[in-house]
């Protein structure tokens, strides 16, 4: 339940599907397990996971989707090694070297032969629709993962008008600008980790973890040129997260105090502690969202 990065996107045109047509366009790419034959599946499942009975939990207009994608794994070494022997043999038969084009397909073939045998691993990637703010929110560190997920959505819809967030000016003079005066903009607050790195193509790159970046010999990088690109903040007493230049927000971590917030909802009906922690998690992502929009000087034009 509780998101961990935060990918995000924003909305070009306002959000207005409701809940039950966001449902239906998300049952004709519902998941199913892979087949013997099968490398690769990828659709959308239950958003609450094994408790959950929707592809869509919705609460105050935020809607959750989860996809899971399942994998086939088949070493490259197990596919070189068959291919290897299954090459030298029909060369040694017909003493004849094999064409690239009859290599490709006899691995074709290994893979198809390999894929019943093999293991299979799950994962899932979920995301928090968030029409109130006009974003969407992908809780993965990976862009390109991010991407799958949208172009999965986007099939299911037919279209999904976001842009990758940005701001309009730059994130990383912003962020050197706060620890080169060591003044954070309320509610965040600076933590003891941070990227700096060099604009210039013979420049490097400086990380620092543990430290007390007010520091002389860490300020003295911004000196020479150098720019904060990652910045680990605190936001309030609730959420402590890894800001990037490029607008990813990393380990995201809600506090053990936050979340304890709904320890009065118990845990005897598992689908009320659910829907509750959905309800805080969803408030306290918004209030992040509109708090960096602010200090970071608001988003750029969409186009």
């Amino acid at each position: 339940m509780w998101f961990k990065n935060l990918t995000v996107y924003r909305f070009n045109k306002p959000f207005s599907v409701d809940t039950e047509a966001l449902e239906k366009s998300l049952e004709d790419f519902t998941f199913s397990p892979c087949s013997s034959q099968d490398i690769s599946k990828f659709g959308f499942s239950n958003a609450l996971g094994k408790k959950g009975q929707t592809l869509v939990h919705s609460a105050s207009n935020r809607h959750l989707i989860c996809a899971t994608k399942e994998e086939k794994i088949l070493p490259s070494q197990v596919v070189k090694e068959a291919l290897e022997d299954k090459v030298a043999q029909i060369e040694a038969e017909e003493d004849r070297k094999l064409a690239k084009k009859e290599k490709d397909a006899l691995k074709d073939e290994i893979v198809i032969t390999l894929l019943p045998r093999a293991f299979s691993r799950r994962s899932q990637i979920r995301a928090l629709i968030i029409p109130e703010i006009e974003m969407i929110l992908v809780d993965s560190s990976s862009a390109a993962k991010s991407e799958e997920f949208l172009a999965l959505l986007r099939k299911a819809m037919g279209s999904l008008p976001i842009i990758p967030l940005s701001f309009k000016a730059p994130i990383e003079s912003q962020l050197t600008d706060w620890v080169k005066t060591n003044s954070t903009p309320a509610p965040f607050e600076m933590q003891d980790e941070a990227e700096f790195k060099s604009d210039s193509d013979e420049g490097g790159i400086v990380r620092f973890k543990q430290q007390d970046l007010t520091e002389a010999e860490v300020l003295a990088h911004i000196e020479v040129g150098k720019q904060v690109h990652k910045l680990a903040l605190h936001f309030g007493q609730s959420i402590a997260f890894l800001l990037q230049s490029d607008a990813g927000i990393k380990r995201l971590k809600f506090s053990e105090e936050f979340r304890a917030g709904n320890d009065e909802v118990g845990t005897e009906d598992p689908m009320a502690r659910l829907d509750a922690d959905f309800a805080l998690m969803g408030s306290e992502l918004i209030a992040l969202m509109n708090s960096l929009v602010e200090v970071l000087g608001g988003l750029e034009e969409s186009i």
